[in-house]
C-alpha cells in the first residue's frame, strides 16, 4: 500500500528533545503565572483555567498543589503553581498546553524563540511534497505551539508543508482511538498513513489502528529496546524515502 500521509511526532522525532526541555519548558516557566494574569479576561485562557480547576480535582490523590478559591489573585497564583506541577511531572494536560502556546506565540512573534528541527527534516518535507504525500503532525502541544514551531524556524517557514495539525483534543497519543480519529479526519485508509514517533507505546496504538509505523531514534532520545519492535525503525528522515513506496 502507498504512503499518501505521513504522521509525524514533533518531540524526539522532528525536533530535538533538548529544545522543548530547554528551551520552550522554561521560557514558559518563568512567564506563566505573569501571563495568567495579564490574560485572565481572554476566553480561551478562562476555559482552560475552568479546566484546570477540573484537573485539579482529579489529581487531588497525587498531591497536585490546590487551587485556592479566597480571591481572584490567589486563583490565579495557585493556578500558575499547578501549572508548574503538571510541567514537573510531564503532564500531558490539554489546558496547561494551550496556555504554554499562548505563551510561545508571544516568544515566537516577538523573535525571542526561533523553532528547531533536526537537519534532515527540511529537505524531506520538500521530498515528500515535491512526490505529492501529504504531512501530518500529531503532538502533545497545542495545535498552536506547532504552527509556531514550524512556521517560526530556524530553517525559514516549514509550516506552509504541512497539511494537519492534530493535538491530545483527538485524544491521548497511547490510545488507539486517537489514531483512529486521525484516520476519518485524514480521510484515507489506515493503512496509507506512516506514522513516525520515538515513543514505542504510540508505535504499537498506531499499528492497532491500522497505520504503517517507524520507530524514529535520533541523538538524546531515550534508550529505547528496539527488540521486536514493529516497522521500520529509522534513525533520519532520508531513510523513509528507501523504506517505502
Amino acid at each position: 500500500m502507498r504512503i499518501t500521509t505521513l504522521l509525524l511526532d514533533i518531540e524526539g522525532t522532528t525536533t530535538p528533545i533538548n529544545f522543548v526541555y530547554c528551551v520552550l519548558f522554561p521560557y514558559a516557566r518563568s512567564r506563566i503565572e505573569q501571563f495568567l494574569c495579564r490574560h485572565q479576561n481572554d476566553p480561551e485562557i478562562e476555559a482552560a483555567l475552568q479546566s484546570l480547576k477540573s484537573e485539579n480535582r482529579a489529581e487531588a490523590a497525587n498531591d497536585a498543589p490546590p487551587l485556592a478559591d479566597s480571591t481572584r489573585q490567589n486563583f490565579l497564583r495557585s493556578a500558575a503553581a499547578y501549572c508548574l506541577w503538571l510541567m514537573s511531572c510531564d503532564r500531558k494536560s490539554t489546558p496547561l498546553k494551550i496556555i504554554q502556546g499562548r505563551i510561545w506565540e508571544q516568544g515566537f512573534r516577538s523573535a525571542e524563540l526561533r523553532g528547531d528541527v533536526f537537519p534532515d527534516v527540511p529537505s524531506a518535507f520538500r521530498r515528500w511534497h515535491s512526490e505529492n504525500r501529504r504531512i501530518a503532525i500529531y503532538s502533545s502541544g497545542s495545535v498552536l505551539a506547532q504552527q509556531l514551531l514550524f512556521g517560526h524556524n530556524k530553517y525559514g517557514d516549514l509550516a506552509s508543508y504541512i497539511s494537519f495539525f492534530f493535538d491530545t483534543q483527538v485524544g491521548p497519543k497511547r490510545a488507539v482511538e486517537s489514531y483512529l480519529c486521525i484516520s476519518q479526519q485524514l480521510k484515507c485508509r489506515a493503512e496509507e498513513i506512516l506514522f513516525v514517533s520515538d515513543v514505542l507505546e504510540e508505535i504499537h496504538a498506531a499499528r492497532q489502528a491500522g497505520f504503517q509505523t517507524a520507530l524514529c531514534i535520533r541523538p538524546g532520545n531515550a534508550t529505547v529496546n528496539t527488540m521486536n519492535v514493529p516497522g521500520l525503525i529509522i534513525h533520519s528522515f532520508d531513510e523513509l524515502l528507501v523504506n517505502t513506496t
